[in-house]
């Protein structure tokens, strides 16, 4: 039974004999006294003295069912329990997130466009998984390991935070970016190797089948969650530059190849998922997080500190106060 965090009764159940001292207290000053013969006289003033001590006699009454209650508490063994915690990571995932970059992610459907959608929701993501290595792989037209698999997460926040349009050829070589993220996990030797593979268009360029690099995940037991990221219907999309350089929107089709990112995350245990708008985004790589866990082991330590002992002192200390004030002062009343 416990009263605090850090105290507790081994044997509560010993509690209930605490009934016994009111009980025995009401039988002391009501019943017994009842029964004791009294004596008139027709003055008392040669007992003043005297009668201060008969009094006070109760007293020792008191002192023993004091004894009796702190004995009554010991046998309940309150005890401080203090509780330290180690914690071990048993098996870590290695995570590699493919990321679309192609100026079809400057989309204006989700806000402020696709790619700065992601940007916040994968940052996030990354704070989640302390436990875990992940690495970076962009692709547009072709692709390229922006970071390597890495336990250091400012490194990783970092390369996302700085992920723009125009750096790598233009189209969306899924295959390409597919097998990049495969290439950064074949050697791998976490237990779990994930893929979180997104892009918001179809396979169009790259020299890479998006099903070859599907077969070779499968080989090597690596699970791909693939994102389709883009609103039903029609969207800005950015389409020429004007005289000073900026982009022209023009309002397009979205076009997802819903079938191929399905048929890779079935193929490797994976899920697909469909991104509509901000919240729909976040919300994936949260159901992400939760689906891919880190096993940790707990390691409790108990350190107890009995306290019964000082009230099992205290009950003999009050027997012997009162055996000797029953045979020394109250002596002559006993």
């Amino acid at each position: 039974m416990k009263l605090w965090n850090n105290f507790e009764l081994t044997n509560p159940e010993f509690l209930w004999l605490l009934i016994l001292v009111p009980l025995l207290a009401i039988w002391y000053f009501l019943v017994r006294n009842k029964d004791t013969a009294t004596l008139t006289m027709s003055s008392t003033k040669g007992f003043a003295e005297s009668s201060f001590l008969v009094k006070l006699k109760p007293l020792l009454y008191v002192l023993r069912l004091l004894a009796l209650a702190a004995l009554i508490l010991a046998m309940a063994r309150p005890r401080n329990v203090e509780v330290s915690k180690k914690i071990k990571t048993t098996s870590g995932i290695d995570i590699v997130m493919a990321i679309d970059v192609s100026a079809s992610m400057l989309a204006k459907d989700l806000k402020p466009n696709r790619l700065e959608a992601l940007k916040d929701v994968a940052t996030y993501f990354v704070t989640q998984r302390p436990n875990d290595r992940i690495g970076i792989v962009v692709y547009a037209g072709e692709s390229f390991t922006q970071t390597p698999i890495t336990s250091d997460k400012r490194i990783v926040i970092n390369t996302i935070k700085k992920l723009k349009w125009g750096d790598l050829d233009g189209g969306t070589a899924i295959g390409m970016g597919l097998g990049s993220a495969v290439n950064r996990l074949k050697d791998s030797k976490a237990k779990s190797k994930v893929i979180i593979l997104l892009t918001d268009g179809v396979n169009n360029s790259g020299f890479i089948d998006p099903k070859t690099a599907t077969e070779l995940a499968k080989e090597l037991n690596i699970k791909v969650y693939t994102i389709g990221i883009g609103t039903n219907g029609t969207a800005q999309f950015p389409v020429a530059r004007d005289v000073s350089g900026r982009l022209i929107f023009k309002r397009q089709p979205v076009e997802i190849d819903e079938n191929l990112l399905k048929f890779i995350a079935n193929q490797t245990d994976g899920k697909y998922f469909r991104a509509t708008d901000n919240e729909k985004l976040a919300s994936i790589y949260d159901e992400i997080n939760k689906l891919e866990k880190t096993k940790i082991e707990e390691f409790k330590y108990y350190n107890y500190q009995e306290k019964y002992r000082l009230l099992v002192l205290l009950a003999g200390m009050l027997i012997v106060l009162e055996m000797s004030l029953k045979y020394t002062i109250f002596k002559s009343f006993i």
